[in-house]
């Protein structure tokens, strides 16, 4: 066994987290060492999650437009594309992720063991590498940044070839016509807009009441209406009884007693920590039961040197999120005054996708704040006229007195992107966080950002009639 001892930080893990530990730590001048189990750098978001599900959307996109482009409609038939040839063209994009994840740690000098780490005490990790070598990494501190899987329940078999979770859905060779989503939260709502795009038909089994009911509701009718409209089947307040698969397809039993049938069956129904087998209990640890590790705001565990990040600890189980968790937790470990991930913006890449950042009406309502509403359409914005992208709004929640921006909500082309804009103004101190901002400022047009102008003279009209 090769034992190498006087590290001060042992990340496992290059997700997100994992690698926004690593980096920030070598740069405060420790000496850093990072494992990953897989073959190449990156984590499950840059293999499984994140990079490739938001290429897919990408692709699929391109496919949409091209039919609304009189110029260019007919190219394409969306029925005709192939999800393998799809597939080919994202692992593209994780290979050109993984070469640039990868000259991070060459750059900045992170040693990277390949293995399973397996933690012997809050100071030591082992690890086996794919050669079968054996390392001892004796550390000071040791983050965990494992991330998470897709939640199986024992009853379903996910060995089955016509059933899917979020990970093996990339694997999928072959285009179903139609297929069944069981879980209609971000992921799956996700992979609906793809399906759909793609002129698949598409069963979308919600076990709650509402499409993502956390978002402000406008924004969530919003997105249940144009799922419907693109030919998406959306069955709410359902739960699953059976699932049973054959050769030729997959019934989804429900307890209302529904018998849904389709090719295929993609589980979206929740995500675990990858906690298992790495010797939480060596280390005297326990997860609870989806996997998750509990940590206070140092980000540390209830042993002493032994810290966790990203979405083995659960909320917000955002990569953007993430990323900061890591970067705070190391600079923690540096010594630093500790912070806290704040404000975190949502993304969800829907078609049309969704961004939020702030408080919804919902809660505004409960807390009795007295807010006031600025909206804008984007089939009034020149720019999405332009582009042929008119479905979506911008809503501007503000103070009625103070004029202080309370929520950003917006749903449409480029949500994601707009979004930063009402984030920056509203994490401005005291009487800088105002909706005159907007109002003042001049933006180019014709641009989607232009409809903070618009929704902030629509909103400040509302109580200076």
């Amino acid at each position: 066994m090769d034992i190498s001892a006087g590290w001060d930080l042992v990340v496992i893990g290059s997700g997100p987290a994992g690698e926004a530990a690593a980096m920030q730590a070598t740069k405060k001048g420790l000496r850093v060492a990072i494992v990953e189990d897989q073959k190449s750098l990156g984590g499950n978001c840059t293999h499984w999650g994140t990079i490739p599900s938001k290429a897919l959307r990408h692709l699929v996109r391109q496919v949409i437009r091209t039919q609304r482009n009189p110029l260019l409609r007919g190219i394409i038939n969306p029925r005709e594309v192939r999800w393998q040839d799809l597939i080919v063209r994202t692992r593209e994009v994780i290979d050109s992720q993984v070469q640039v994840r990868t000259d991070f740690y060459i750059r900045n000098r992170v040693t990277v063991f390949g293995g399973r780490g397996e933690l012997l005490g809050n100071n030591e990790v082992r690890v086996e590498d794919r050669e079968g070598r054996l390392h001892l990494l004796k550390t000071r501190n040791v983050v965990i940044a494992t991330g998470s899987r897709p939640y199986h329940p024992e009853d379903v078999d996910f060995d089955h070839p016509r059933i899917y979770d979020s990970d093996t859905i990339l694997t999928m060779d072959h285009t179903p016509r139609h297929i069944i989503i069981y879980g209609a939260g971000v992921i799956g709502s996700e992979y609906a807009c793809i399906f759909t795009g793609l002129g698949i038909r598409v069963d979308l089994v919600n076990s709650r009441q509402h499409l993502l009911d956390f978002l402000d509701t406008e924004i969530s009718d919003a997105l249940s209406y144009h799922l419907r409209d693109q030919g998406c089947t959306i069955r709410q307040d359902e739960e699953y009884q059976r699932v049973v698969a054959d050769d030729e397809g997959v019934t989804l039993e429900l307890q209302s007693g529904k018998k849904l049938r389709a090719d295929a069956l993609l589980w979206c129904n929740g995500r675990s920590g990858n906690t298992q087998d790495m010797g939480l209990e060596a280390a005297g640890l326990k997860p609870n039961n989806r996997g998750q590790l509990q940590v206070n705001e140092r980000y540390q565990t209830e042993v002493e040197g032994i810290y966790a990040v990203g979405d083995v600890v659960g909320w917000p189980s955002l990569a953007s999120a993430s990323y900061d968790q890591g970067r705070f937790c190391a600079a923690a470990i540096a010594g630093d005054e500790v912070r806290q991930v704040t404000d975190v913006p949502t993304g969800i890449y829907t078609i049309p996708g969704i961004s939020s950042v702030g408080r919804n009406e919902q809660e505004l309502t409960e807390a009795k704040v007295p807010y006031e509403v600025g909206q804008a359409f984007f089939r009034n914005l020149a720019r999405a006229q332009i582009t042929g992208e008119r479905v979506g709004m911008l809503k501007i929640l503000f103070h009625r007195e103070t004029l202080a921006v309370l929520g950003i909500h917006c749903f449409g082309y480029q949500a994601m992107e707009i979004v930063h804009v009402g984030q920056a103004i509203m994490r401005q101190p005291g009487e800088l966080n105002t909706l005159e901002y907007f109002i003042d400022t001049t933006f180019n047009y014709p641009t989607m950002a232009e409809a903070y102008r618009v929704a902030a003279i629509n909103g400040i009209n509302r109580i200076r009639r």
